[in-house]
């Protein structure tokens, strides 16, 4: 009876949700992400992906920006285009990845206010929730498309905010994308 029962619960392994499945090189190419030179030269390097650069991966990224004579502006600080640069591109990613290849995603708008000046490395943290991704989705879902509004905040090394970021994304699902373009 035993032997029985374990035959019936393993079955074939269940489909792998989109988070799950590999991405082939793209999960390879950010391992290298830091030497892209418009990054390479700002001082801009990856320095955490939470979970990894694995299917089960990218919940968050910790991103740096170094402090260097030939990256600051011409009184010593942190240059605005590079604390800008460091969030340009990683909701985006994250939320590509973990969304899965059914879905779109484009940074559609960003704004920036300067606190104040950077004087150290630079900091920021980029992080999607499950709970957060999980109302994404349904929202995209039932609406086809959606604009998702995002405060992100840069941070010293002292803790001390230098600049605040308001990231606005744009998801769509593929099929809403297509049909949209096909009527452009």
């Amino acid at each position: 009876m035993e032997n029985v029962d374990r035959q019936k619960t393993s079955t074939a392994p269940a489909a792998k949700s989109p988070r799950e499945q590999k991405t082939g090189w793209k999960s390879y190419f950010m391992n290298f992400w830091s030497f892209w030179p418009p990054f390479l030269g700002a001082g801009i390097k990856i320095e955490n992906t939470e979970g990894g650069y694995g299917p089960d991966g990218w919940k968050a990224m910790d991103i740096r920006l170094k402090l260097r004579f030939w990256n600051s502006n011409y009184v010593g600080t942190q240059f605005g285009g590079s604390l800008f640069a460091m969030t340009d591109p990683f909701l985006m990613l994250i939320l590509m990845r973990r969304l899965g290849k059914d879905f779109v995603v484009w940074d559609k708008a960003s704004t920036i206010r300067f606190r104040r000046p950077g004087t150290t490395d630079c900091r920021v943290r980029f992080e999607v929730s499950d709970d957060e991704l999980e109302n994404i989705r349904r929202e995209t879902l039932e609406k086809g498309q959606m604009d998702w509004v995002r405060p992100v905040q840069i941070f010293d090394l002292n803790g001390k905010v230098v600049a605040e970021v308001e990231k606005t994304l744009y998801i769509a699902t593929k099929e809403f994308y297509r049909d949209r373009k096909k009527s452009d």
